[in-house]
């Protein structure tokens, strides 16, 4: 959820800058910072963006600077009919006609008009307008550059999971065989230490120790939860807050194994697995 933007642009006596950053957060925050009777501009920010973005913490600055007064000239009409008829009346009397340069050249033939500044401050806003349309491109366009990104991360983490995932399948203490001669072990302690124990009871006993020894079931929903999450990389768009989710459910499982391990290598990989688990979500937080 990370970008940043910017545009410049000058005309009609101003210039400006438009800078739009944007930086994690777990829903969509506009922060506008406006010059003084730039309400407008902030009012179509807040109702672009939301179009574009669904998350992020998103700071968007306008700066504009007075250049220069826009001017115009005219030409002074009636002064010029007078220099005219004075030219002609010369002429009559023997005198060349005048050039055009030079009736021009007099003073107070052409003058200065300051332009109307409701119209050149309409028309910039106008600039701005359309440069802010073009701003909150760029903006999504470098959030979507970076998800790519993160994408690439994210996918690396969950082959890291995957990986540990095998190894806890293949460690010797998760094997039926090793369970097998585990429980037998522990029922035959039971036996030994409460010799009248009935029927039933150890069967409830036998029960909760498998429940204990077993993480078969752990593993095949951790391999679902890196299925699920490869699908929601290939699907794109905001899926930050579903990946969250998804984290929770790994914690909750590579915790569980962790708890049932009696076993010092599948305690390692336990931990192991968290960890890797932990760098995915802090990587989830980043994305849309």
């Amino acid at each position: 959820m990370t970008g940043f933007a910017r545009t410049d642009g000058h005309g009609d006596g101003y210039s400006w800058t438009l800078e739009a950053k944007s930086v994690n957060g777990r829903g969509l925050d506009i922060r506008c910072r406006m010059p003084t009777g730039f309400d407008g501009i902030e009012a179509i920010a807040r109702a672009e963006m939301p179009k574009r973005l669904a998350r992020g913490n998103v700071n968007l600055t306008l700066s504009v600077t007075r250049t220069a007064g826009v001017s115009q000239v005219r030409i002074n009409r009636p002064l010029l009919a007078e220099v005219i008829a004075l030219a002609r009346e010369i002429e009559g009397a023997g005198a060349a006609p005048p050039r055009l340069d030079a009736l021009l050249a007099i003073r107070g033939i052409i003058e200065p008009v300051e332009e109307d500044e409701t119209e050149a401050r309409g028309r910039m806003e106008e600039s701005v307008r359309a440069d802010l349309a073009r701003l909150i491109d760029e903006l999504a366009a470098a959030r979507v550059a970076e998800g790519k990104r993160l994408a690439e991360v994210l996918a690396g983490h969950l082959a890291e999971i995957e990986r540990l995932v095998g190894l806890a399948a293949s460690c010797a203490s998760t094997q039926p065989a090793a369970l097998r001669d585990k429980l037998r072990a522990q029922v035959m302690a039971l036996l030994d230490a409460i010799p009248a124990m009935a029927e039933e009871r150890l069967a409830q006993e036998a029960a909760l120790l498998i429940g204990k020894a077993d993480v078969r079931e752990e593993l095949d929903r951790l391999r679902a939860h890196i299925q699920a999450a490869r699908d929601m990389l290939a699907e794109g768009g905001a899926i930050g807050r579903r990946l969250d989710f998804l984290c929770q459910e790994f914690n909750r499982e590579a915790n569980t194994l962790c708890s049932k391990s009696a076993d010092v290598e599948l305690t390692r990989i336990g931990l192991s697995l968290k960890a890797s688990i932990e760098q995915f979500r802090e990587q989830v937080q980043n994305i849309e």
